[in-house]
This record gives structure tokens, C-alpha cells and sequence, in this order.
């Protein structure tokens, strides 16, 4: 699980920045990625990057405004000149099937794969066997919403020496075993799936925020996250200019992740007024102050989402 970055600029594109969007790696937990907010030029972006459309599985809007939407129409089009075949589901706040519809229907767009929108105004907005994602309103000019991605705990692997031991060659009543069954060998031995299974591997957590002033919902999403992206359009000397416009600075965003206990901080959704990376720096300084593991979002960067040990 890892995040890849295609865009963390505010408002629109500069030459040094593309305009929001994320995708979340799972290759090896579903073969697929995730992308979330999907702005002007996002498929120009993709194209230079590792990802490729046709393992797109899913795509969260956080908000209509057009620097996280207005790259959807294209995207979703050309997902399917470039071969992608399989179902995709879009989910987002209430208004996005009207704009989708219009806008593919409107340049009479023919869409080769089951495409499904699904809106929503908060809660449980996906679940299966090994993933729940869920979303709550933020505080901006528009409904925005910010979405926690949790892995669930996986059983941990198998004691292979001990089994050998008991004359336990791999086959169907491994599978048992690591189902948590018991099981009885040939020989008349009751092995318990407990004695012979390491301890589970914890499921890891993303948070995901749309754009937002500082606000409760923001700490329920982001609480024990092993990792939390949010937004920092301005420095803090513009905290007004911030609050105004219905924004966050790097230090509330630093404050957010103390305050919700997180591990890591990833701060992105940049202003356009910050043109270069030594104009950045000192949003990171000032985040790192109050919240050390805090990075700056990079984008055609990746960023791993590191498992914590049981039981921390």
C-alpha cells in the first residue's frame, strides 16, 4: 500500500504543479490502485507515471469544486481507449452524477465497461473482505469530504517449522489452519490454529481530506491513522486569508495530526503563490515544529503506507 502523487497544487495548474489528485497503490493486496480527486490534466499526469488506467478500481471525489473534478470526463474516457475493461465504481458527494451524465452524454462519450457512480453524504461508503472506506463532512465552502481507507487485520502466517514437525506437509489442511479451523493430521494429532499461527497482521489506515478549514470531523477521520494527507494551502501568517476561504495552513494541518495521534503527516494542496520547493520549505518547518514526521507531497512521488507492529 502506497501513496503516488499526480497532483498538489490549489486552484489551478502552474508550470511547476499540477491540481489535486491522488492515487492509492494496492498491487499487492488487490492487483489495483485507487484514485482519489481527479483535476484538470489528471490523465495527462498518469501518462507519465507508472499507473495504468486499466487496474483504475476505484475513484473518490472529495468535492465538486473544479480543481479535484474537472479532469474526470477524460480520464474516464480514456480509461477505455486505453483498454480498460473492468467495472470502475466513482463515488462523491451529491451533484456528481448530474455533471458526469451531462458531460458524457453532452460529447456523446461511449464508456466500453461498467461504470457505476455512486453518491453519498458520509458514512460507510465501501466495504468488503479486506478494505472499509469511510467518509464525514469537512467544513468548506462546499460539501467536502475527507475519507478514512482501513485495511482490516489479516491472519498472521503460519509456523511451517512446527507443522513439519508434526509430520505436516503443505496442502488443504494448511488452508484450514490458516483459516483459524482446527484440525486433526492422519496421525490422530489435534493441532489448534492458534498454537500454530503468528500473531495477525494489523490492518493499516489512510486519511484522506478534501479541502477544509480546522474541524472535528477532520480528527475523527484521522484518529491512529498510520497515515494522514491534508491540506496546506497557505503558510500560517496567512491564517486569515485561510480561514476566509475556507482553507487550512500547514501548522493547523501539523496540529490536526497531534491532536488525532497519527504516525506520518503528508501535507499537499499548495497555493499557487509558492512557485518553487525552497518556497515551500517553510510550511514544512513550521508543521514539523509541532508535528515532526511530517513530509511535503511531491508529485510523480511515492510514499509508502508502513504497517505497524502488533500491538502498537
Amino acid at each position: 500500500m502506497e501513496l503516488y502523487f499526480l497532483g498538489t497544487n490549489a486552484g489551478v495548474p502552474t508550470i511547476q504543479r499540477n491540481v489535486t489528485s491522488i492515487a492509492l497503490r494496492l498491487l499487492e493486496e488487490r492487483r489495483s490502485f485507487w484514485m482519489f480527486d481527479c483535476g484538470e490534466g489528471t490523465q495527462h499526469q498518469v501518462l507519465r507515471s507508472p499507473l495504468r488506467l486499466g487496474k483504475l478500481e476505484k475513484l473518490f471525489i472529495t468535492h465538486l469544486h473544479g480543481d479535484h473534478l474537472f479532469g474526470l470526463p477524460g480520464l474516464l474516457s480514456s480509461r477505455g481507449y486505453q483498454g480498460g475493461i473492468s467495472p470502475l465504481t466513482v463515488y462523491g458527494p451529491p451533484g456528481l452524477k448530474v455533471f458526469l451524465d451531462t458531460a458524457l452524454s453532452v460529447s456523446q462519450c461511449r464508456i466500453p465497461y461498467k461504470l457505476d457512480i455512486i453518491e453519498h453524504t458520509g458514512g460507510l461508503v465501501f466495504e468488503d473482505d479486506t478494505f472499509k472506506v469511510e467518509a464525514l463532512l469537512l467544513e468548506h465552502r462546499i460539501d467536502s469530504y475527507g475519507y478514512r481507507i482501513t485495511e482490516k487485520d489479516s491472519p498472521g502466517s503460519l509456523n511451517t517449522e512446527l507443522l513439519q514437525s508434526h509430520g505436516l506437509k503443505p496442502g488443504p489442511l494448511y488452508g484450514k489452519l490458516k483459516k483459524g479451523e482446527d484440525i486433526t493430521t492422519d496421525t490422530g494429532v489435534a493441532l489448534r490454529a492458534a498454537d500454530v499461527l503468528f500473531a495477525p497482521k494489523r490492518g493499516r489506515i489512510v486519511a484522506i481530506l478534501g479541502d477544509t478549514r480546522p474541524c472535528a470531523n477532520a480528527v475523527k477521520l484521522s484518529q491512529g491513522a498510520d497515515l494522514i494527507v491534508h491540506e496546506a494551502t497557505f503558510a500560517h501568517d496567512l491564517a486569515e486569508t485561510a480561514y476566509q476561504y475556507h482553507h487550512s495552513t500547514s501548522r493547523q494541518a501539523a496540529e490536526l495530526a497531534r491532536e488525532a495521534e497519527g504516525r506520518e503527516l503528508l501535507l499537499t494542496h499548495f497555493s499557487s503563490r509558492y512557485t518553487s520547493p525552497e518556497e515551500l520549505l517553510p510550511l514544512l518547518e513550521e508543521a514539523q515544529e509541532i508535528f515532526p514526521k511530517t513530509q511535503l507531497a511531491e508529485e510523480f512521488c511515492t510514499f509508502p503506507v508502513l504497517r505497524r507492529s502488533s500491538g502498537k
